[in-house]
């Protein structure tokens, strides 16, 4: 429980912290060329909301008059008005005039979407002329300043990100272990022995590009690779890689290559299944369920399969079954032990490479560059990886909130809790850039159209092209959340 709570605090802390900083953007952006911002909320507030500026009692602990309601129960406007809602599933900025809604709710005839969609589609294509408002809203400032308060949130988002990595390579320098320093080698899949890869290759080449250091961003370049150079036994040993592996398949459990790491228990957790059994230090797991372990990475891998054998809609009693095994420890004693609900036994392995890692520091100025170089690498990994999500496989591996909350750690670690913000922040801003109607990228792709062509779209078509953007978000939103119920198993 104790886990969830960390895990749950540091998503939470991140999200909400990425969210005002993008809503500013966009707040920032406004207020330069002078458009009104009616308001300011972290999280939505449909019905009432925890914390309002225009609230009575804060309005009276401010020394100000309470703010007065039109006849719709809006407030007149009196500055902006900043808030905390109730929904914790983003943030928004009220921006004056984006969308002239007044013909929508003109009479009760028109108060039904459906039946006003034939009229609102009409006259598509209307002159800037033709365009009626106040010169404080969003609609009469031209493109170019619509365009700029569009982008100003995933600009944000992008700077965000680059500033927090570089502030990660100045305080803490890029930790890695060179491949010519990884006596053990790698861990391979079956599928990549299938391919030709053997056990304690080290991977050196991916075509003629070198592998100085082991990560994750190696599987996207094998990926793409058509040849992949190994250090076998001192010697080089190309691969042909095969046409059709794609990302999604090596990076599926276990992992198409990883790290490895003998198995060397280095510490024993309290309160665990492996402190009930007497594992000690000095102990070596030999067999799970009857299958040998020749490393840590036979070790998890094994605990890994139990759990994903599990069929979707597990109860209790199916999953307290699977989470009973048999452990042979030093080759000839025999341990039945229960793992626990997260399918671990509770040791922490000693970490390899200890004395072979190498640390490259960075000076303030020289930290910006490489935080601008890291941020961009992690930007072309993930949209090298969003084409998969168009297939039938990668649409089960979009996850929603359960999915991004697991990939914080256990404990609070300010680097990793840095490093995990700052990718989360190159995520929503590549996915506030992309073109659908109610997304930033949406409303930049309808002020590019107009500064390239100078027509401009009808504010009645973009109400309903908007209407048909939150359908499709909350369909995709729908999907990751059903993905993740399915993907833990919460008995249904």
């Amino acid at each position: 429980m104790e886990t969830i709570l960390i895990k749950g605090l540091q998503l939470v802390v991140a999200l909400a912290l990425l969210i005002l900083l993008h809503e500013a953007g966009h707040y920032f952006a406004a207020k330069i060329f002078k458009v009104r911002v009616e308001k300011f909320y972290l999280f939505f507030d449909w019905k009432f909301s925890l914390f309002s500026t225009y609230s009575n009692w804060w309005r009276k602990l401010m020394g100000k008059a309470p703010v007065k309601k039109k006849e719709n129960g809006e407030y007149e406007y009196e500055g902006t008005e900043y808030g905390i809602g109730w929904i914790p599933l983003g943030g928004y900025v009220r921006i004056a005039g984006m969308v002239d809604e007044s013909s929508f709710n003109e009479d009760d005839s028109q108060k039904n979407f459906w039946k006003q969609l034939p009229q609102l589609m009409k006259n598509i294509i209307i002159k800037n002329s033709d365009v009626k408002g106040e010169p404080w809203e969003f609609r009469t400032h031209p493109a170019w300043q619509r365009l700029i308060i569009m982008l100003g949130g995933i600009i944000m988002n992008f700077i965000t990100a680059f500033v927090i990595y570089a502030m990660v390579l100045f305080t803490w320098g890029e930790s890695f272990v060179k491949s010519e320093d990884m006596n053990y080698g790698m861990k391979f899949s079956e599928q990549a022995k299938a391919d030709g890869f053997r056990d304690g290759d080290i991977i050196i080449k991916t075509d003629d590009k070198t592998v100085e250091s082991w990560s994750t961003a190696v599987l996207q370049d094998m990926s793409n690779a058509k040849t992949v150079t190994v250090l076998r036994e001192g010697k080089e040993v190309v691969i042909n890689m095969p046409d059709e592996l794609s990302l999604l398949d090596m990076i599926e459990s276990p992992l198409y290559a990883t790290m490895r790491a003998p198995l060397v228990i280095d510490s024993i957790l309290p309160g665990t299944p492996a402190k009930e059994i007497g594992l000690k230090k000095t102990d070596k797991i030999s067999s799970v369920n009857g299958m040998a372990v020749k490393d840590f990475n036979d070790f998890q891998n094994s605990l890994i399969a139990l759990q994903q054998a599990l069929p979707k809609g597990t109860n209790f009693g199916d999953s307290l079954k699977a989470r009973q095994i048999t452990l042979v420890l030093n080759d000839s004693i025999t341990k039945q032990v229960t793992l626990t609900p997260e399918f671990t036994l509770g040791f922490a392995n000693a970490m390899p490479y200890q004395d072979k890692i190498t640390t490259k520091t960075y000076s303030f100025l020289e930290s910006f560059p490489a935080g601008i170089q890291y941020g961009m690498q992690t930007l072309a990994s993930y949209v090298n990886q969003m084409k998969y999500v168009f297939t039938k496989k990668g649409a089960r591996q979009v996850g929603g909130f359960i999915s991004i909350g697991k990939i914080f750690p256990d404990t609070w670690n300010w680097q990793r809790f840095w490093l995990l913000t700052a990718f989360l922040s190159i995520v929503l801003g590549f996915m506030n850039v992309l073109p659908i109607p109610a997304l930033d990228g949406g409303h930049a792709l309808f002020a590019t159209f107009e500064l390239i062509t100078g027509k401009r779209l009808n504010d009645n078509f973009l109400l309903v092209v908007q209407y048909f953007g939150m359908y499709l978000l909350f369909a995709i939103m729908i999907l990751a959340q059903l993905n993740d119920i399915l993907r833990e198993g919460f008995g249904l």
